[in-house]
This record gives structure tokens, C-alpha cells and sequence, in this order.
């Protein structure tokens, strides 16, 4: 026989060869052969696009922080002269129905002061430039609160440069009378430079286990797609053996058609994430959005994908054949009524926990966290969980005897083909089984982060605080604030300071001082232990906790001694006009108690009919608003109240708990990671789902033909799915449960939380209940006669 005809061969010549084979199969395999490509590459193009999408994870965080630090206003340790060239920025920050707004008021020094990134000249008073988010924000009906607070000329757009995202809700206020002693301060330009601060090693550990959470169901998708078809490929392969290929041409044939599949689904893979990242602007998940030119995969990254998402397709296929006989008169499995052994499954979970206990315990900032280490030792667990899935099923589904037709049909098939079911469900598996045990993780740590304010928000929900001097102004923001529709209640007062005066007495270094507050009864009331109360009264309030030396309230406010609320300045400034004022002898004294944030006040408290507040130098206000929870809107209200008093006034929410910024990053990048893993699942699922249902057809319609009815072939798919779900997902409880607890004694936690583990399970049963039924309507048009056409 000529060589170059013959049909046996090794080295590169033969493998080149015979994978060119494959593929010239591949592409002319008329119909039936086009749709197995198709759905092969569908499904792994899928995975690609997923791969790609999670290299430029990093790249869009990284466009995102430097942009946003580069429309931070520079900070400077000095204080900043005005020259020509430097302006005055106040932080105008806000939040509309829980959307953040970040607004910042510029006032120009000189001809030459610079204009934020993404504006090209800087705003004239009473004129603001804005995000093109926030203007169609503004635009949408039913948004005339905000409008309202928002009341100024647009004379321009942010662009790209300014912006962190897309989404971000950003404008620039021009003003005529910003200076630092009305709120502002003066700045040289915009652009920070600041250094990330170390991950704690508990949220690095968090990062590296989400990471193999979200890649793995991936990578398990990307081997099931690339085995599609197998029914056919069989009956190919035993054609060739029927002209003359030996065994190991007809592997690699059979590996060249994957690996045509498996290079269409680079290109749809590329082709979908090239299409979606043209629509990246226009998606937000989590309040994070990217420009389409921050959706960048890293090129190492990238390359590696190409690479291996091809090699692994022709990996799998040789694998998968290596137990299948392909003679010339047909196909033998040789694993057909031969048990799944168990033995060689369980060192793979035992490797996994190996290698995270190698790591160490983090339960402390100076823990060590060797990525590598805990990366292959979850890898390593939840491909053992992956592997336990088809020896569970085969397991179950052997022991299962009698029941319904539709039953009975689902269980034959299930006995014949389970590691084809397996395969079908082990990507919800390891998803539910990852998520668990990162669930439990995340929620045993969550206390590390957390600080608790003692801030008591049924007594207030809302704080104001206006960075003003004058009185009046005071004045007119807590009467705004009481007369605004939806507010319960106003905790409202004047801050100043009083000392002693004359000279520093001997051992002095400097004058004793105490806290003076201005407000009514009632405000006095939530803030000291008043008692009996009327307009004119004094008191001289001692803190009851300890936190504050009491001494200084005893020699400075006592009834009968006289203050001074003159601010006497740094050493070495020039003394200022006294401003003295006489406690009455009259006042009593009472302790404090703690106000709605939490705080402790004390001093001397007076009426406004006791104390008149122009004698005082530099007041603040201070103001807590009670809302009313059944009045729509009553936080927008309040806000702008304190907008149309001074743009300037800052209102914040009251809580209970302050998160870690940290903590809080990783959480919305879990979330956002999740959702597109989940989406990818569900996709993969129902392609899969698809595949099985073309390749059972013919069965289909023999069955109807014999009479079977539809209900019952329709009640016998849904079993096939549900018996694998099932086993799935209890797999993936139990092998949650014990990743989790082994990430748990790593991080020195013993806390168990079941709470999280019953919601994800839901949510992979539901998923799966989702995608069964969109498949429902392909298989009615499957159960036709003339699905036994055949050519």
C-alpha cells in the first residue's frame, strides 16, 4: 500500500492528517453535521465569551479607579494660595431614590484655574455640566424632585474622561461666592495619586475561591459541548472501520470534528463578545457600568484561552473514547453493565482539603493566603464533587424498579446513558456546591467588616449638617426642615464652644473649654436627661458615661461663672474681642444621655430665650429628622429642603451597621461575576438540553408512532432532568457544606449558617425548572412522523 494512502500512522504527519479528516467531516457532513457544529460552537462560544469577559475584569476595575481619582481635586499639605491658576471645589454630593449623585461647585480663581477631566471650560455661576446619565435621569418622568433640587442651567456634558462609568449620575456646579470659609477649599487642579490598601486575607481568600466558583461551571460546559453529537460520530466512526482506519485514526478523525467545533466557538465566543462589549455601556449591573473601550481582555489571558479551549476539546474526545470499541459492524461502550467505581473518585475531595489546610488558618490581619494553594485545593474538592455526580446517579438510577410509564421510560433511559445526564447537570452542580460554600464563608466573616454605629434609627433617620456660621441661616434650615411634608420630628441645635476667661493659670497650657448647645425643650430633651423644661431655662450637662473628663464642665460651666464664647485662635494669632455671657444661678445640673447618632453631649445647654446665638462665634448647626415612612418620597423632600437652603448642606442616612469599603467592593463584584455565571448556566443548560432532544428524535417519533402519547414522552423528559437535578444538587449541599467548613476552620470561624444554603439550592432547582420548560416546545416539534425521515 502506498504510503500516503494508508490509514495508519503516528507522529505529527499522521495526527495532522487525521484531525484534517475530522474536520473535512465536520464541514461536509451535510445538515445534521452543520447543526452538531453549530450547537457546539453555541456552546462553546458561550463559555468563551464568558473567559474573555472575565479577563477584562481587571482592566475595567483598573480604567474605572484611575478615572475616578483623576476627577478627585488634588490634595495639598499646605494650604493653598489663590494664584491664577487654582480654583475653590466643595463636595455637592446627594442621593436621589437611592442612587448616589456626586456633584462638585467650582469657583475659579483666575483666567487660567483648570476644568475637570471630561468638561471643556468650566461652568459660569448658577450653570452646571452633567453625565449624560444624569440628564436622562432628569428627563424621566416622575422625577420632579430631583429636577427640583437640580433647578440650574445644563451647559454641557462629562465626558468619558470624567466619568468612572457610563452610568455614574456626575455634574460640575459653577459659583460666584465659593470660598473656604463658606464650605469650600482651594485646590491647584484635579488628579490623586493613592495606593491601594492591602486586601485583608480573609477577602483575599473570599476573591480566590469566587474565582474557581465562576470558572469552573465554565470549563465543565466547554468539555460537555464539545461532546455533542456522540450518537452519530459513532456510527461515522464505525464507517471508517468499515473501509480500512484502525482504532487510533478513527480517535483522532474523531478529535479533528471537535476541534472544528471548538474553533467555531473561539470565533462566536469572539464574535459575542465583541457584540456585547458595544452594548457594555449601556448595561449596569450592581450600580457598576464600563465603556466599551474598558472591556479589554488581558492579552496573556486571551491568548491562553485560544489555546486551550481548542486542546481541550481534542483532550476530552480522546478520553472519552478511550472505553468505547469502534469496530467496523458498530459501536461497543465498554462500560455498559459495569459499575462506576467509587475508590478513585474520593482521593480528589481529600487532595482538595489537603492542599487548603497546607495554607494555614487567615483568621488575622498578618495571615498568610498562598492563592495557589487554596485556588487548586477548591479546584481539586469541587471536581471531586463533579466526579462523584455520575457514580450517584448510576447508583440511584440502578436500584430504581416499576412506577408510571413516563417514569419508567425516564429511569430506562437514565440506566442506558446516566453519565450523558450527569454531564448535563454537573455544571449547576459545581456552580450550587462553589456558591455554598463561599455563601458560608462570606456570611461567617461578614462581622469582621461590619461596625456597629449605635446610631438609633427609630429616634431619627436622617442628620443635616450645614457649613455655615451665620444664625439666621441656622434658623431658616430647622424651621425648612419642620415644615417639609412628610417629617415627623426636628432634633435641631446650635454647636459652639465657651472657656474660661482671663489668663492661663499656673500648670495651664491652655484655656479650659466646654460645648455650648442652643435648642428648644424638646431638642434639649433627646440630648440630656432635661426634666422639667421651659423657653429661658439653662442647664450645665455632665457626661454620665466617663468618656469625657468632667473637670472641664466644672471649671467652665457652673452656674454663676461667666464664659467667654470668643475662639481665641492657634498661639501666637492676635487675641480676639472677648464675648462674655454669665450662666445663671439658677441653671441645674443634669446628665447627658445619647443622642440619635450616638453621640454624647455635654456643656452648657441653654433656650433659645436664655442665650441669644449671635453672641456666639462660629456656630454650627446640627439637625436630626425624624421622616414619616408613609409619606412617598419624604427623604427626597428632606433633601430638598436642605438643597434650596445651601446647596452646600450635607444630609446623610443613619444606620445601624457601617460596612468595610472593602468588604463592600468585593461583595458588588461577586454579585456582578454571579449573575453573568448564572446566565451563562442557564444558556449552557438549555443548548445542552437541545442537543439531547436532536439526538434522541428518531426515538421520539418511533415512540409516537406506536401511540405513545406526547404527555407522556413530555412527563418522561422532565423525570430525565429532575432525578439528575435532584442528586445534583444534594451532591452539591453536602459537598458546600464540607468546602465550606474547611474554609470556615481556615479562617478561624465556627459559626454554621444554613440560612444561605437553602435559597442557593432553590435557586438551582429553579433555574433548571426555567430551562426544562423553554425546551418544552422543541420537543412537541421533535414528536413528529417525520422525524423518521432518514437519508
Amino acid at each position: 500500500m502506498n504510503p500516503d494512502t494508508t490509514t495508519t500512522g503516528g507522529g505529527l504527519r499522521g495526527w495532522a492528517r487525521d484531525l484534517g479528516m475530522g474536520v473535512r467531516f465536520a464541514v461536509g457532513g451535510g445538515r445534521e453535521g452543520w447543526i452538531r457544529t453549530l450547537l457546539t460552537a453555541v456552546g462553546v462560544g458561550l463559555g468563551v465569551a464568558l473567559l474573555l469577559t472575565a479577563s477584562a475584569l481587571p482592566a475595567i476595575q483598573a480604567h474605572r479607579t484611575e478615572r475616578r481619582l483623576a476627577a478627585l481635586a488634588a490634595e495639598t499639605d499646605r494650604v493653598t494660595p489663590p494664584t491664577d491658576s487654582t480654583l475653590v471645589v466643595a463636595d455637592l454630593r446627594t442621593s436621589f431614590r437611592g442612587q448616589a449623585v456626586n456633584g462638585t461647585m467650582l469657583r475659579p480663581d483666575g483666567s487660567r484655574s483648570p476644568a475637570p477631566p471630561g468638561v471643556t471650560a468650566l461652568p459660569a455661576p448658577g450653570e452646571m455640566v452633567l453625565s449624560p446619565a444624569l440628564r436622562e435621569l432628569l428627563a424621566a418622568p416622575g422625577n420632579e424632585l430631583l429636577r427640583e433640587r437640580l433647578p440650574y442651567k445644563d451647559a454641557g456634558t462629562i465626558g468619558p474622561a470624567g466619568l468612572a462609568g457610563p452610568a455614574d449620575l456626575t455634574y460640575y456646579l459653577g459659583s460666584a461666592t465659593l470660598s473656604p470659609e463658606t464650605g469650600g477649599h482651594r485646590t491647584p487642579g484635579f488628579g490623586v495619586t493613592r495606593e491601594s490598601e492591602p486586601l485583608d486575607p480573609k477577602l483575599l481568600a473570599v476573591i480566590v475561591v469566587a474565582c474557581v466558583v465562576l470558572l469552573m461551571p465554565v470549563a465543565i460546559f466547554i468539555a460537555t459541548a464539545v461532546r455533542f453529537g456522540g450518537e452519530r460520530r459513532d456510527r461515522r466512526l464505525a464507517a471508517l472501520r468499515l473501509i480500512g482506519a484502525d482504532a487510533r485514526m478513527t480517535r483522532r478523525t474523531a478529535a479533528g470534528e471537535a476541534l472544528f467545533g471548538a474553533v467555531c466557538g473561539l470565533l462566536v465566543g469572539a464574535g459575542l463578545f465583541l457584540a456585547g462589549r458595544q452594548f457594555a455601556a449601556g448595561i449596569t449591573f450592581w450600580d457598576v457600568s464600563a465603556f466599551p473601550s474598558d472591556v479589554t481582555p488581558h492579552p496573556l489571558l486571551a491568548a491562553l484561552i485560544v489555546l486551550v479551549v481548542p486542546l481541550s476539546a481534542v483532550v476530552v474526545t480522546l478520553l472519552a473514547l478511550r472505553r468505547v470499541s469502534i469496530e467496523p459492524l458498530g459501536v461497543v461502550r465498554s462500560n455498559e453493565g459495569r459499575r462506576r467505581r467509587l475508590w478513585w473518585r474520593l482521593p480528589f475531595l481529600l487532595a482538595g482539603l489537603a492542599l487548603l489546610f497546607a495554607n494555614g488558618r487567615f483568621d488575622d490581619s498578618d495571615g498568610i493566603v498562598n492563592p495557589y494553594l487554596i485556588a487548586g485545593g477548591a479546584t481539586l474538592f469541587l471536581l471531586g464533587v463533579t466526579l462523584l455526580l455520575p457514580w450517584a446517579v448510576d447508583a440511584a438510577v440502578g436500584r430504581f424498579r416499576g412506577g408510571p410509564v413516563p417514569w419508567q421510560l425516564a429511569v430506562r433511559r437514565l440506566q442506558l446513558s446516566g453519565g450523558t445526564a450527569a454531564r448535563a447537570v454537573s455544571g449547576i452542580t459545581v456552580a450550587v456546591a462553589g456558591a455554598i460554600a463561599l455563601q458560608l464563608l462570606f456570611s461567617a466573616i461578614q462581622g469582621d467588616f461590619m461596625k456597629i454605629t449605635g446610631q438609633n434609627t427609630k429616634r431619627a433617620q436622617l442628620q443635616a449638617s450645614l457649613p455655615t456660621h451665620d444664625v439666621d441661616t441656622i434658623r431658616k434650615m430647622i424651621d425648612g426642615f419642620r415644615r417639609t411634608q412628610g417629617v415627623r420630628g426636628v432634633i435641631a441645635g446650635i454647636d459652639a464652644s465657651a472657656s474660661r476667661p482671663g489668663p492661663l493659670r499656673k500648670g495651664e497650657t491652655f484655656t479650659p473649654s466646654t460645648a455650648v448647645t442652643i435648642g428648644d425643650c424638646r431638642t434639649l430633651g433627646e440630648l440630656a436627661r432635661t426634666g422639667p423644661c421651659k423657653d429661658g431655662d439653662v442647664f450645665v450637662v455632665r457626661d454620665h458615661t466617663g468618656a469625657v473628663d468632667d473637670s472641664y464642665v466644672t471649671k467652665t460651666a457652673r452656674p454663676g461663672a461667666t464664659v467667654d464664647f470668643a475662639w481665641h485662635g492657634l498661639p501666637g494669632e492676635p487675641p480676639t474681642r472677648p464675648r462674655l455671657w454669665t450662666v445663671p444661678k439658677t441653671a441645674r445640673t443634669i446628665v447627658s444621655r445619647p443622642d440619635p447618632m450616638g453621640m454624647t453631649s455635654f456643656g452648657i445647654f441653654a433656650t433659645p430665650g436664655a442665650l441669644d446665638a449671635k453672641l456666639l462665634d462660629g456656630p454650627q448647626a446640627r439637625a436630626m429628622v425624624k421622616i414619616d415612612p408613609d409619606v412617598p418620597d419624604a427623604v427626597e423632600r428632606v433633601r430638598n429642603t436642605a438643597a434650596r437652603i445651601n446647596p452646600l448642606t450635607r444630609v446623610s442616612t443613619l444606620q445601624n451597621i457601617e460596612r468595610d469599603n472593602q468588604y463592600t467592593s468585593v461583595r458588588t463584584g461577586l454579585l456582578v461575576a454571579a449573575t453573568a455565571t448564572l446566565a451563562l448556566i442557564a444558556a449552557s443548560m438549555l443548548v445542552t438540553m437541545l442537543e439531547q432532544l436532536r439526538e434522541r428524535r428518531r426515538l421520539l417519533s418511533v415512540l409516537v408512532a406506536f401511540g405513545t402519547r406526547r404527555a407522556t414522552l413530555a412527563w418522561s423528559v422532565l423525570w430525565q432532568t429532575a432525578v439528575p437535578v435532584a442528586l445534583g444538587l444534594a451532591l452539591a449541599v453536602a459537598g458546600g457544606a464540607g468546602l465550606g467548613l474547611a474554609l470556615l476552620r481556615m479562617a478561624g470561624k465556627t459559626t454554621f449558617d444554613w440560612s444561605v444554603v437553602w435559597p442557593l439550592t432553590a435557586a438551582g432547582g429553579a433555574l433548571v425548572l426555567v430551562v426544562t420548560l423553554l425546551s418544552l416546545p422543541p420537543l412537541w416539534r421533535l414528536m413528529r412522523p417525520d422525524g423518521l425521515r432518514t437519508e
